[in-house]
């Protein structure tokens, strides 16, 4: 789960994390009173849940009325990597000599959370990471310990010479790992960590990113989720037992259990094809689940083809065979579709689609090479 940059913020501003002025506004009008409210110069930024906001024009130093009300006209509903701009943060101007990276997320090899801290902020880290790796210092912290003064100290001396820099980089380590622990988050980034002309840390920008499955025990920060239109479609396919995430491909496949989704999709890919989803109906031999996935897949337009790969254990083929006749009387259904049965009852299976205008095939292979070619037509 993500949050914009504004809301990021407001959690930093309750740790006392030093943050900017700024003001949250939806219209022109809205922004043009906020920017006389904080003063010359400005910053007009569009609040979506990408990154890339600077190089899609939609971050904008404003220097009078003039410019921020163009600024505001500009930015406002502007598309930025398929997301419209509703609402536009204006924030204080600020003097800095220098711009910082840092962030903590969630490290699988060390099973700990990591600090990453650079000296070349105010690009993506990812950039750096690729271009310079050795700029960027990464730190696990021993989750039995936590950050400790003495290890947030440590990281701050590798940043700075300056020890009025260091105890204030120390302190905000210490605050940004609490923010971690407390809201479960899986990322806490600042980027840029500016240093003023006065010689103190703020934070110019903030992201954060919540881990889904901790989410029940924390109904404030969820309150915060908004779904885009894909999202949308995930969380009504969780109700109904499916798993699923739209992808960019034009093959839509089904699948029973996520390794076989991803052998799947791996075979799919193998051969050349492009997977338009990730679809596991799981362990269930309920007909209804198949009308429900089929439903799923046909309303993606890229779709060219269906691909059904069952390997019956607690997933009765047959069942499997029964949902899909069913799919096919309730739904119009366009495109060809490739069926690949085996295991629990997979004979039963084949022979209820004996008959059917389906192309039936033995193997996960033949199944990918034939919905391959049909998705060429």
């Amino acid at each position: 789960m993500k949050i914009h940059e504004y809301q990021a913020k407001e959690i930093f501003a309750r740790y006392a994390i030093p943050v900017t002025r700024e003001i949250l506004c939806y219209t022109t009008a809205e922004a043009l009173a906020a920017a006389e409210k904080l003063g010359f110069p400005a910053v007009v930024k569009a609040q979506v849940l990408t990154g890339g906001r600077g190089k899609a024009g939609g971050v904008k130093l404003v220097k009078n009325k003039e410019e921020a009300q163009k600024a505001a006209e500009t930015i406002l509903g502007m598309d930025i990597k398929g997301y419209k701009v509703e609402k536009i943060l204006v924030a204080e101007g600020v003097k800095f000599h220098s711009e910082l990276y840092v962030g903590l997320t969630i490290d699988r090899n060390s099973k700990s959370v990591i600090l990453m801290a650079s000296r070349e902020g105010g690009v993506e880290i990812e950039e750096v990471a690729k271009e310079n790796p050795d700029a960027i210092i990464k730190v696990p912290i021993e989750a039995d310990l936590g950050m400790t003064p003495f290890a947030a100290r440590k990281i701050a001396f590798r940043l700075f010479d300056d020890f009025n820099l260091v105890k204030q980089a120390a302190d905000l380590f210490q605050k940004m790992y609490k923010i971690c622990l407390d809201t479960d988050a899986s990322l806490v980034e600042i980027n840029p960590l500016v240093i003023t002309d006065d010689n103190k840390l703020l934070a110019l920008d903030g992201k954060m990113n919540f881990d889904d499955n901790a989410m029940f025990r924390q109904p404030e920060i969820e309150k915060l989720f908004e779904p885009d239109a894909n999202e949308v479609i995930e969380m009504e396919a969780k109700e109904k037992g499916l798993s699923f995430i739209k992808l960019d491909g034009n093959i839509g496949y089904m699948v029973n259990g996520a390794g076989l989704a991803m052998a799947t999709m791996d075979m799919i890919k193998m051969y050349g094809g492009e997977p338009a989803n990730f679809l596991d109906i799981g362990g269930s031999s309920n007909p209804q689940k198949v009308i429900d996935a089929m439903n799923l897949i046909l309303s993606d337009e890229n779709v060219k083809v269906v691909m059904i790969n069952i390997f019956g254990g607690i997933t009765r083929c047959d069942d499997v065979a029964r949902g899909l006749l069913a799919a096919l009387e309730q739904i119009d259904v366009q495109v060809p579709i490739v069926v690949r049965l085996s295991g629990t009852n997979a004979k039963e299976g084949l022979e209820i689609l004996q008959g059917t205008n389906l192309n039936v095939v033995e193997s996960m292979t033949e199944a990918a090479k034939k919905a391959i070619e049909l998705s060429a037509h």
